[in-house]
C-alpha cells in the first residue's frame, strides 16, 4: 500500500449529544434523503420538515385553480425547492413546458439538478436565475403568453433552516436575510445606517410589530454591531422582558419572528418586487390564462387582493378569488409552516 494512502484518515461524521440531532450540520440523515428515506419519513410523520428540504403548500388547490392540462405552457415564478414544479410538470406533460425562475443562486442549481433527475429535459423545463423584472424576456420562448403563472411568496424551508443564510434565530448564523447573497448588503450592515424612525417604520409597515418603537430604539442604541441572528434575537428578548408589559415567552418569540420578517422584506425590497410582478401579469398571461399566488403575511395578501380587485374592475380579469383559500386542517396539522398561507387567484379576460 502506498504510504500516503496508509496515512489517510477517514473523516468522521459530526457527532451530537442525545438521541436526536439539533444543529443543522448534524442532521446528516435528513440531508441525505436518497440514503435515509425511512428516517425522512419519520421526520415527516412528526409534522416536521426534513433539513434541507421544503414541503409545497396547497398543491391540490393550485392544480385545480390553474386547471392544468397536457400541452400547457406556464411559469413557476418562485420555483424554490421545486415541489410545486414537479407536480405541475406531471400534469402538463406530454407536450407541456414549464419555465421556472428564482433569484437564489445557492438553491436554484440544486433544484434544477433534482428536477432533471426526474427526467425533465430542456424540452419540457427551462430554468433561469432571474427576478420578476426579467419575466417578459421569457415571452419570446412562450409564444403568445403563459397559460398559467404560479408564485409562492414564502421563504423556503431550506433557506430558513440553513444557519449560514441568516433567516432564522433557531440556529445561530450571520445576520444576512438576503434571498440572493451576491447582491446588496446583509441586514447586519443595513442596521448600522438606519435611525430609530426608519427602523420603527420598517417594523410597523412590514410586520405590524406592536412593540416597534421599543425594539427600534434598542437596536439603534445598542453599543456594538449586531452580526448574528442570535444576537438580534437576544436583544429583542432582553428589551421586551424588561418592559412594563411583562410579555410571555410566546409573545416575545412572536415579536422576534415579526422583526426578522420585517427586516427580510426590507433588505430584499420584497413589496416593490411583488408590485412589479403584479403589474406584469396582464402582459404575460394569455386570454383565459390563470394566476395563483400564495402569500404568508398580511402585507403581501393586501397587495395581491388590491391588484386583483383593480384588475377585475378595469376588465383585465374576468374572475378573481373573492376570499383567499386556506390550507386544509389536515395540511396545517401535518405541515405547521403552512398555517399562515393564503391562496388567491385570477383569470385573465
Amino acid at each position: 500500500m502506498d504510504s500516503a494512502e496508509s496515512h489517510q484518515v477517514k473523516k468522521r461524521r459530526v457527532r451530537y449529544k442525545g438521541t436526536h440531532p439539533r444543529r443543522f450540520e448534524e442532521k446528516y440523515k435528513e440531508l441525505q434523503s436518497e440514503i435515509y428515506s425511512s428516517d425522512i419519513n419519520k421526520v415527516l410523520a412528526r409534522g416536521q420538515t426534513p433539513a434541507g428540504t421544503h414541503r409545497p403548500i396547497c398543491v391540490d388547490e393550485i392544480v385545480n385553480i390553474l386547471n392544468l392540462q397536457p400541452g400547457m405552457k406556464g411559469l413557476d415564478a418562485t420555483i424554490g425547492y421545486g415541489g410545486h414544479a414537479q407536480v405541475i410538470l406531471s400534469k402538463i406533460n406530454p407536450g407541456g413546458h414549464l419555465f421556472g425562475i428564482d433569484v437564489d443562486p445557492i438553491e436554484l442549481p440544486k433544484t434544477e439538478n433534482r428536477l432533471r433527475k426526474f427526467g425533465y429535459s430542456n424540452d419540457s423545463l427551462t430554468i433561469r436565475r432571474m427576478n420578476f423584472a426579467g419575466i417578459p424576456q421569457l415571452l419570446s420562448q412562450a409564444g403568445d403568453g403563459f397559460d398559467f403563472i404560479l408564485a409562492d411568496l414564502g421563504v423556503s424551508s431550506m433557506q430558513i433552516d440553513t444557519p449560514s443564510r441568516g433567516f432564522s434565530f433557531k440556529n445561530d448564523g450571520p445576520l444576512d436575510l438576503r434571498l440572493n447573497p451576491s447582491r446588496g448588503q446583509p441586514v447586519s450592515s443595513s442596521l448600522k445606517s438606519l435611525n430609530v424612525e426608519a427602523l420603527t417604520e420598517i417594523l410597523i409597515n412590514n410586520a405590524d410589530e406592536p412593540h416597534a418603537k421599543n425594539i427600534a430604539a434598542a437596536i439603534f442604541n445598542y453599543k456594538q454591531d449586531i452580526n448574528t441572528t442570535r444576537e438580534l434575537a437576544s436583544l429583542i428578548s432582553n428589551t421586551l422582558s424588561k418592559g412594563s408589559a411583562k410579555l410571555s415567552n410566546d409573545e416575545i418569540k412572536k415579536s422576534q419572528q415579526r422583526v426578522f420578517q420585517a427586516l427580510r422584506i426590507f433588505v430584499n425590497d420584497e413589496y416593490n418586487v411583488l408590485e412589479q410582478f403584479l403589474s406584469l401579469l396582464p402582459l404575460c398571461l394569455k386570454t383565459n390564462g390563470r394566476v395563483a399566488i400564495l402569500t404568508f403575511h398580511s402585507g403581501e395578501d393586501r397587495r395581491v387582493k388590491k391588484s386583483f380587485l383593480q384588475g377585475f374592475r378595469s376588465g383585465i380579469y374576468k374572475e378573481i378569488a373573492r376570499e383567499p383559500l386556506r390550507p386544509s386542517p389536515q395540511e396545517r396539522h401535518s405541515n405547521p409552516r403552512s398555517s399562515c398561507a393564503k391562496l388567491r387567484w385570477a383569470v385573465k379576460l
